[in-house]
């Protein structure tokens, strides 16, 4: 019997230089990353071992990093983060990765402005396909 379940990393705050305007480029900003991944979870809730489940910490790693690299744009600073956990982290089935830039630069006020994507190894139907 598959014992599916869901891991989360949420609310890692970034402060980053990802934006199209100069003001963004040299000031920065501040970003939250959320994840959200399903995997099979039996061997951990048998073993209660560390082995036996997704690292946290390399996760969070792995979007530290690429939160660092610099972009124009969120969809390509989430695209990057979901190929880096899918070629690093093969354990999760599905995932989705959530990039959001506070008080973006629009003519109004805007608290967050967010980008979506999804990524995964597994053969169920991933969500925006």
């Amino acid at each position: 019997m598959k014992k599916n379940g869901i891991i989360e990393l949420e609310g890692m705050v970034f402060h980053a230089f990802h934006g199209c305007f100069e003001k963004e480029q040299k000031e920065g900003n501040t970003f939250t990353v959320d994840f959200k991944g399903m995997l099979d979870m039996r061997q951990a809730a048998a073993s209660d071992a560390l082995e036996d489940t997704a690292d946290y910490g390399l996760l969070f790693n792995i979007v530290e990093r690429e939160m660092m690299r610099r972009s124009d744009l969120l969809e390509n600073v989430a695209g990057r983060i979901v190929e880096a956990v899918e070629a690093e982290m093969p354990v999760f089935k599905t995932f989705s990765v959530r990039v959001s830039k506070k008080n973006p630069p629009v003519d109004g006020l805007c608290a967050w402005s967010r980008v979506t994507m999804f990524g995964g190894h597994g053969k169920m139907k991933r969500l925006g396909k």
